[in-house]
Parts: structure tokens; C-alpha cells; sequence
């Protein structure tokens, strides 16, 4: 589960994977769009090879991977261009350039505009950690046809994450089991359930993929993101990073400042936080989302269905995530809905206003004994087919929180700060303060507290922050225009719902990204669109 504030179930909150693209695929495909795995294993062909001098083999992209979530290949791009994937060498260690490589995937879209007008790449990361940019760019590359005009339109899966080294950890029945577990424990014996799970799924990840761990850090993909750009040609990382994405264009920035040419950080992550901060923040956040669907639902002409006012919405969902605590309902055979399950289906649906009928339908179903919607929308967030193979987005976005994150917090630290997650939501405060737990016993150490991304020097980015974005809160985009530095980090407002902003369709917000991509028009500061 996909957890912006890197949070034994991983936080399934983090924006991003669990975030709007996902959750629309989702709906559509009334499973993830998530693929399988082609394991670009580490070899030692280029000890004597400069990798920046490597010509990319782009050819028609074959199907998902298991590791990516599988499914069909992308279908062609309007006017019936096909697209193109590519497979990079990459260091697997970067302390060690000409050491054993990695291959990371690559897809594109070639400009749809003269040659002439074309300004370079643009490269897109959706977030996670864990998401498959080689699935998501096409899933919705409609959505950036005015962009392709003068870009090649380019996306990756990052090092550990689907067709690039994914990063392995438990079985596909050994995945059913963990996110069945109860992740929001009454008593000793259900929180030493919990560790547990939490430590049999670490030494998993350990035994199956020990070389990988220590070097799927943000920063990694950072500077494998520098590499891309050599290789594709240009003499500027021209990026727009969604959710985590903002986080590791940050960091790029922070590493590269005078590499960085016309960027966008959409529903940003607030890089000043440490993993405790960023999850009682998200609490905070969905409760927000949840009380903006709750005043929607009964605002309607109609009568909401799953309650009378906004407070009986809420009360009505409490009950029930109270009472499948006890008393699990029909799920997907053979599984049931339990508490945990529910919640992370709830959450998924605040992702995006879109999806608040799916929402009401879920609940609908529930009180009448049927968690199929809401188990549905909790395995899209999972990773999970309806064949019930498992991408390795979950593997995949601890495996990089874990070695990201300094913090390592054990139940103690939940249990204090457990007063303070339930006063900022009673729905999902238990649940995101005991997910700060899912590092304990890593066998990486954590990089820092919180990424660095001061960029001095850097081109300006613009820096798009959502007033009702539940995953990763409004605040964190004024905080990352202010790290970013004076004259670099530009904040533009929507005062919308969900997560991330241009994909609202709202055409203030569009305006001001394609203009600033496409024409170098920097928006004022505090620009805000409604």
C-alpha cells in the first residue's frame, strides 16, 4: 500500500501508488492496473563501459509483467503511433559506477508536434514509492496530449519497482495473509500478531532480495534519473513528478540543481517531516476528505443513501469498521472483509472525488453483510489481480520508505502517540499510527530523517498543492516551495478535492502547467485556482 508519509501493513496512504491514477484503473478494470515481473538481473557487462554513451533499443512494449501488475500492452496513442519501450543500464550501485548493472524500464511517446518545436523529454514519476511508470503513462497519456505537442512524453519503472530489479519479498497466499492480519491491534496478543507479520515479511524481503535493499534509496533513483537524461539526449531533466514523484524530483533537484529545466510537483509530499509527522498529517487529511464526502452525500438532491447528515455518514461507517473488528462479512471467496481491509478500501475512494460514488455504492453493500466494492478498492490499492497474483508495489514501497527513513518506531512510540492520531481522525488514526511500525527490525538502516531538496540555483518549479488532497496534505506543497529555496520552488493553489491537481481537469491548474511546460511562463506566486 502506497504511503506518502512512509509509514505492519505498509500505510496504504502514501501517495501514491495508492493514488488517483491507480484508483481509476481500478474502477475501470474493476481490479489494479498493476503488472508481473521480468527480473532485470545485475551483471557485470559494463565495468569498462561509460553508461551515459548507451544507445537505448526502443521497440513496441511487450505486456505488463507479473512484478508490474500484468494485463495487455498498451494500446496505441491517438492517430495509432504505437508506444515505445527501452530497457537502461544502470549501476546497481552507484558508489561503484562501473560495477555489476541493473536494467530499468523506460516507455515513451514521441512528440506529436514538428521536430522543430520539440524541446526535449519530459519524464514523469507517479509515485508510490512502488508505481509502475511504464503502466501508468500510457493508462492515461491522454490526459498529457497538449504536452506532447513539444515533448517525448517518457515514464520508468524506478529500481526496484516492476520490470527494473523488482525488489521480492512474500508469495502471492503469504500476501492474502498479511493484509488480512488485524493492523489496528486491542490487545498484547493481537500487537504481537502483528509484529509478527510485520517481521516475517522483513525477512522476506531479506532473503529473497538482500543485494537490492540497501540501494533503492530515493536518491538511487535520483541519479539514475540524471543517467536518463544523458542518454535520452538532453542537456536538462525536464519532470513532472505526482505525489512521491514530487519527492524524488526534490531530491534530483537538491542533487542536481543545474540540471533541472521546467518541472512540476503535483499533490506534494512535505519534506520536512519525519515519517511520524508526515502519517499523524495523513490522518488529519483523510478525515478531511471523509468529512468533504460525508457534507457531499447528504448535499445531494437525493437522499444519501448511507445516512441523514453528514455526522450519521460517519457514524454509520465507524459501526461498521467497528463492528467487522469482531465479525468479518463476505469479502471476494475465499476471503472476508475485515476492519483493515475495509479501511484501506475507504481510503481509496477518498483518493479522488471521482470515485465517491463507488464510495457510497461500497458502503451500500457492506451494511448489508457485502464487502465485494470495498475489498475490491482495497486490493487496487494491494496490488492485487483479480487472479490473485500480487504486483510488488507493496515489496516494492517498503522495501524504499525502509531505507529512505531513518525512524524506526516499535509500539511503545504508537502507543503514546496514539491519543493524538485518534483526536486528528477516530477512522484512521489507529490505523496510520500503527503503520509506522512496518521498519522495525529492517536490515537496511534508514538514510535521514527527511529528504533533502534545497536546490539554490535551480530553475524555478512549480509547486501545485490541493486544499482537499487526503494523501498528502495542503500544507506540504507551501513547505516544499519554501525548502526548494527562494526564487526556485513557485506555489500555485487549487482549492479542490482529491489527490493531485491537474489530472482535475481543472483548466486554471492546466493552464498554468502547460504554460509554464510548454512556454516557460512561470505563474505568479500564490497563483490559486478553484
Amino acid at each position: 500500500m502506497p504511503n506518502p508519509s512512509r509509514g505492519s501493513v505498509p500505510n496504504p496512504f502514501r501517495g501514491s501508488v495508492p493514488n488517483p491514477f491507480r484508483l481509476r484503473a481500478a474502477a475501470l478494470a474493476a481490479t489494479a492496473v498493476l503488472l508481473s515481473s521480468l527480473l532485470a538481473g545485475c551483471g557485470d557487462d559494463s565495468r569498462d563501459e561509460d553508461l551515459t554513451e548507451q544507445k537505448l533499443s526502443w521497440k513496441e512494449c511487450p505486456a505488463p509483467s507479473r512484478a508490474e501488475g500484468g494485463g495487455d500492452s498498451p494500446s496505441p496513442l491517438p492517430g495509432g503511433d504505437a508506444w515505445q519501450c527501452a530497457t537502461m543500464k544502470a549501476p546497481l550501485d552507484w558508489s561503484k559506477p562501473r560495477g555489476d548493472t541493473i536494467g530499468l524500464a523506460l516507455i515513451r511517446a514521441r512528440t506529436s508536434g514538428d521536430e522543430g518545436g520539440r524541446i526535449g523529454s519530459l519524464v514523469f514519476n507517479f509515485g508510490g514509492p512502488g508505481g509502475s511508470g511504464v503502466t501508468t503513462l500510457p493508462a492515461f497519456g491522454e490526459d498529457y496530449t497538449k504536452l506532447r505537442t513539444r515533448y517525448d512524453l517518457v515514464s520508468f519503472d524506478p529500481r526496484g519497482v516492476g520490470r527494473s530489479a523488482p525488489v521480492r519479498c512474500e508469495n502471492d497466499q503469504q500476501l492474502d495473509e498479511y493484509f488480512q492480519q488485524d493492523a489496528t491491534p486491542d490487545d498484547s496478543a493481537e500487537r504481537t500478531e502483528l509484529l509478527n507479520s510485520t517481521e516475517k515479511f522483513n525477512a522476506a524481503c531479506q532473503k529473497n532480495s538482500a543485494k537490492l535493499l540497501p540501494r533503492v534509496r530515493t536518491t538511487d533513483t535520483a541519479r539514475d534519473m540524471d543517467l536518463m537524461r544523458q542518454v535520452l539526449g538532453d542537456d536538462k531533466l525536464h519532470y513532472f513528478g505526482i505525489s512521491y514523484g514530487t519527492e524524488l524530483g526534490g531530491v534530483y533537484a537538491h542533487l542536481f540543481p543545474k540540471r533541472v529545466g521546467r518541472a512540476v510537483f503535483d499533490a506534494v509530499v512535505d519534506p520536512t517531516q519525519t515519517s511520524e509527522e508526515g502519517s499523524l498529517g495523513q490522518a488529519k487529511g483523510f478525515q478531511l476528505a471523509l468529512d468533504n464526502y460525508a457534507e457531499d452525500c447528504v448535499s445531494r438532491t437525493e437522499d444519501c443513501p448511507v445516512g441523514d447528515s453528514a455526522q450519521e455518514v460517519k457514524d454509520r461507517i465507524g459501526k461498521l469498521l467497528k463492528d467487522l473488528d469482531s465479525k468479518p462479512i463476505t469479502g471476494i471467496f475465499p476471503r472476508r472483509l475485515t476492519q483493515t481491509a475495509a479501511t484501506g478500501g475507504i481510503a481509496q475512494a477518498l483518493y479522488s472525488q471521482d470515485f465517491w460514488e463507488y464510495l457510497t455504492e461500497g458502503l451500500e453493500q457492506a451494511y448489508d453483510g457485502d464487502g465485494k466494492a470495498l475489498m475490491l478498492l482495497s486490493d487496487s490499492m494491494n496490488g492485487r489481480q483479480e487472479n490473485g497474483e500480487y504486483s510488488n508495489v507493496t515489496a516494492a514501497n517498503v522495501a524504499i520508505n525502509c531505507a529512505d527513513d531513518k525512524p524506526r518506531y516499535g509500539p511503545g512510540d504508537v502507543e503514546r502517540r496514539l491519543p493524538e492520531f485518534r483526536d486528528a481522525s477516530d477512522l484512521f488514526g489507529d490505523y496510520l499510527a500503527w503503520s509506522m511500525i512496518s521498519c522495525t527490525g529492517w536490515p537496511v538502516p534508514g538514510a535521514a530523517d527527511h529528504p533533502e531538496v534545497s536546490a539554490p540555483g535551480a530553475a524555478p518549479i512549480l509547486v501545485v498543492g490541493n486544499t482537499g488532497d487526503p494523501a498528502t496534505p495542503y500544507e506540504g506543497a507551501g513547505r516544499m516551495a519554501d525548502a526548494l529555496g527562494e526564487g526556485v520552488g513557485v506555489e500555485l493553489t487549487y482549492k479542490g478535492q482529491g489527490h493531485g491537481a491537474y489530472d482535475s481537469k481543472n483548466t486554471c491548474v492546466q493552464s498554468a502547467v502547460n504554460g509554464y511546460l510548454l512556454d516557460g511562463k512561470v505563474p505568479g506566486a500564490g497563483t490559486v485556482c478553484a
